[in-house]
């Protein structure tokens, strides 16, 4: 089995109970423009069911120096950035990992299912 060339970004972000929704609609259009980056591959987005306002962000892309020297540093970045220090309780934690192995349930060609 040979792994996947990516790199997975995993960051936790515990904002300040009531800017939830200012949160998410700062990171809703940089998630939406990183999907059309050349060096993304996905993105998922996570709240932690026993705390609203704890949320988690996987992210995998195949260039982990283009994410810290590019992609961290794009216009599309710049409210959320900015914004960010305001709206968090504690700073921000970002682990990389490197995926191992990637599984997925079989896509069905029956979509009225």
């Amino acid at each position: 089995m040979t792994a996947p060339a990516h790199t997975a970004f995993i960051v936790s972000l515990h904002v300040k109970p009531g800017r939830e929704e200012e949160f998410l609609a700062l990171l809703t259009p940089v998630l939406d423009a990183m999907r059309h980056e050349a060096t993304f591959v996905n993105a998922v987005l996570h709240r932690d069911p026993a705390d609203p306002a704890r949320f988690m962000l996987y992210e995998t892309w195949t260039d982990v120096d283009d994410v810290v020297t590019v992609q961290m540093k794009r216009d599309y970045r710049r409210a959320y950035e900015a914004r960010l220090p305001d709206l968090l309780r504690e700073p921000r934690q970002a682990q990389v990992w490197q995926p191992l192995r990637s599984d997925a349930a079989p896509v069905s060609p029956d979509l009225s299912r």
